[in-house]
């Protein structure tokens, strides 16, 4: 955030769409448009050239689709903070998008509201995910984790106490503060839990726990 405002990108193939998101966002004292795109192409170049907080992608576009676009952001700028935002509700997509490295995903029926918490959330470095998209983690995880629980994944508690803080949207360092350890060590129990759940991102952590019953939603 800079001048105490978050800088958002937006990139959508249907340039009305992109109007409406702009109109809807400027509303907000603490949200700047800093740049649009129509395909995933322009969008990361124009990352490069703005460097925005937040992205908002669309997954299908031409050229570059969304879910590639945000592989090779999150693999060129690690702090990248990926949003995608779509009328489709696919098991594949979600989870390609997933494990692309976006930090939330939203249908595009949502309330104008609960876009702006989830770019608050997500500039946070904490997932945000809508209801729907959730419950249909929680059920197209299931098959993917069958055969790890067949093999016993051993947590120990305070592994399962972590996974915990980071379901409630806990940030490393709050994680830290919590657990009175380091930032430094948390993430290297981060990187351990995703290595023993074959998990490729935090969302791969927070679908596991809810699958798996350790975390279950309010």
């Amino acid at each position: 955030m800079r001048n105490g405002k978050i800088k958002v990108m937006i990139a959508d193939d249907h340039r009305i769409f992109r109007e409406g998101l702009k109109l809807i966002l400027s509303g907000d004292d603490q949200i700047e448009i800093k740049g649009e795109a129509s395909n995933g192409k322009e969008l990361l170049s124009a990352v490069r050239q703005h460097a925005p907080d937040v992205i908002i992608t669309d997954i299908k576009m031409p050229l570059v689709d969304g879910v590639e676009a945000t592989r090779k952001l999150c693999r060129f700028y690690p702090g990248a903070r990926v949003i995608g935002l779509t009328s489709f509700g696919d098991d594949h997509m979600i989870i390609d998008m997933l494990e692309a490295g976006a930090m939330g995903f939203l249908l595009k029926n949502i309330v104008h509201e609960e876009l702006v918490v989830a770019i608050r959330t997500v500039y946070q470095h904490r997932p945000y995910f809508s209801a729907e998209i959730t419950e249909k983690l929680s059920r197209i995880i299931a098959g993917r984790y069958v055969g790890r629980k067949e093999q016993h994944i051993t947590l120990t508690e305070l592994e399962k106490q972590i996974i915990l803080l980071i379901c409630k949207e806990y940030t490393s360092k709050e994680v830290a503060d919590k657990l009175k350890m380091g930032k430094r060590t948390v993430e290297s129990y981060r990187i351990r839990i995703m290595d023993k759940l074959g998990a490729k991102s935090v969302a791969g952590i927070i679908t596991y726990a809810i699958q798996s019953g350790l975390y279950r939603q309010d």
